[in-house]
């Protein structure tokens, strides 16, 4: 990529943009007025600890190289969250078959330009400030000027999904589930909402993962060092046999703990006070994120519990509209939580490579649509066709 700093003539406005060499490196205030005040995910706090980690880097493929746009007295107006990406892994929108098929053909798929959360399959801002479209222009500037196969933007809104279509960009649609509060000021006031059958599985589910143990819910300082070691260690578990190796770096979860304060929910299984299972989560303005889970016991039903159920019980507790628990998993439809679309968009400048992708994504989002209304069908709510 060309070199970091370097202002980019946007040719349809007198808006210069340039590219920095991180996030670290901008103000924090200018940076969170875009968006990260309302979202932590796209937060300085959060992606700069990323960087600051070394979670993303130069040795991970991911190279930080977000895109700026500035207003006419220099003020930061617009950003993306973007990066050099050397490889597909930890987007969570897989392109390894566009990959394979680009580099069959005799192109260099890689390395594109990602505009992404790293590791973080949670739908929310991407473009951020008040200038999609000069943003847009940017990211497809640097793509083109610097001969990159592609950019890709992953887990973006609604709205900015439609600003990348006015432009001719290629929109993919995921599936994932989401629990909403609908009025429920307890856990219980949510069971009586489902269907009798389903309310008795579930009470079941959480009486047998909760036999024998105790449960923590710390936030911000109330997490100590040795919790810490704990999450870390289910962490590695976990990510070992998901993706081979960990995404995130230990200091990455004591740089969060730090910044992040009560926006930080550790949620701890113990038995006889020693930690045996953990689910690490974000706290939005109206949303809990579950992010990272792992165990050292298995216990059954436990993962449903401490990434499911306390989860919803923490949220009607705290009055949050919405739970967020990570990508996938049609088992959490049975569990209150229901099929949403996400959304990816995606640059493609060669026109006969771009025309082979655009068929898949008619097809596979025909597809998406097809499985989120079966699976509506089969919520557990008394409302619903299976009670």
């Amino acid at each position: 990529m060309r070199s970091s700093g370097r202002p980019m003539a946007d040719r349809e406005s007198e808006i210069v943009a340039r590219i920095a060499a991180g996030v670290s490196d901008l103000n924090v205030r200018a940076w969170d007025r875009l968006g990260g005040d309302r979202h932590p995910f796209i937060s300085h706090a959060f992606l700069s600890a990323l960087e600051d980690s070394g979670s993303v880097g130069k040795d991970t493929g991911w190279i930080s190289a977000p895109i700026l746009v500035e207003d006419e007295a220099g003020h930061l107006a617009a950003a993306a969250p973007a990066y050099l990406k050397t490889h597909s892994q930890g987007e969570y929108v897989f392109d390894h078959g566009w990959a394979d098929a680009w580099e069959r053909a005799g192109g260099q798929y890689y390395p594109k330009l990602q505009v992404a959360v790293p590791f973080t399959p949670v739908p929310g801002p991407r473009l951020l400030g008040s200038r999609p479209q000069q943003l847009l222009a940017a990211i497809e500037a640097v793509t083109t000027q610097n001969d990159m196969s592609s950019a890709h933007i992953t887990f973006l809104g609604e709205a900015a999904a439609s600003e990348c279509e006015r432009r001719g960009w290629l929109i993919r649609h995921g599936v994932q589930y989401h629990w909403f509060n609908r009025g429920y000021a307890s856990f219980d006031d949510f069971l009586a909402a489902l269907s009798s059958r389903k309310r008795k599985a579930i009470r079941k589910e959480r009486a047998a993962a909760r036999e024998g143990l105790q449960f923590r819910a710390l936030r911000g300082s109330e997490i100590e060092p040795a919790d810490w070691d704990a999450m870390w260690t289910f962490y590695q578990d976990t990510g070992s046999r998901k993706w081979g190796r960990p995404y995130l770096a230990r200091r990455f979860f004591n740089l969060i703990g730090e910044r992040m304060g009560d926006q930080v929910l550790l949620l701890l299984a113990l038995r006889d006070g020693r930690p045996i299972a953990g689910a690490l989560n974000l706290v939005g303005p109206d949303t809990l994120y579950g992010r990272y889970w792992g165990c050292t016991e298995d216990v059954p039903f436990l993962h449903f519990e401490l990434c499911y159920y306390q989860a919803i019980d923490w949220a009607c507790a705290h009055g949050l509209a919405c739970v967020q628990a990570g990508a996938q998993g049609e088992h959490k439809v049975a569990r209150g939580y229901e099929p949403v679309v996400t959304r990816s968009a995606h640059f493609i400048p060669n026109r006969s490579f771009r025309m082979a992708v655009a068929g898949f994504l008619d097809a596979e989002r025909q597809g998406v649509g097809s499985e989120v209304e079966w699976l509506r069908e089969s919520l557990p709510y008394r409302s619903s066709s299976s009670e």
